[in-house]
């Protein structure tokens, strides 16, 4: 099921609160826990995707910024407009290994908004100053 929703004027409080409503720990079993991470983006047509995390006991899992940017690339699109994720009642900025994949979709990412904290933003390039790939 495709986490799409539409957006025609979506703030970031209701991007927060649409990464917000998914977080939820749940096990699927003894060595697969989800859901302790949750992420909302808006891409640059005004989409809105989400995703959660998944976390195993072998240390193989996915960040929710990488569930929520496999739903935006399902649909074929890879400009993020923004991005936040949610853990608890806590707003989380995203890895180092989800930055770079943000970057890496799509060189327009550099000027991706990432919500670090309710109120206070960052852009991707700020948070990703040096391009391993540019140096």
């Amino acid at each position: 099921m495709s986490h799409l929703i539409s957006s025609f004027a979506m703030t970031d409080d209701d991007l927060i609160q649409a990464a917000t409503q998914l977080v939820g720990e749940f096990r699927t079993g003894p060595d697969c826990v989800a859901g302790r991470v949750a992420a909302a983006l808006v891409t640059a047509k005004g989409n809105v995707y989400t995703g959660i995390c998944i976390d195993l006991v072998c240390s193989l899992g996915s960040c929710a910024e990488y569930s929520a940017i496999a739903e935006m690339l399902k649909a074929r699109e890879s400009e993020i407009h923004t991005i936040v994720s949610v853990c608890g009642s806590r707003i989380v900025p995203p890895c180092g290994r989800c930055r770079e994949l943000m970057r890496q979709v799509s060189d327009a990412n550099a000027r991706t908004r990432i919500i670090v904290a309710r109120g206070r933003m960052a852009t991707l390039s700020e948070l990703l100053p040096f391009e391993w790939k540019r140096i």
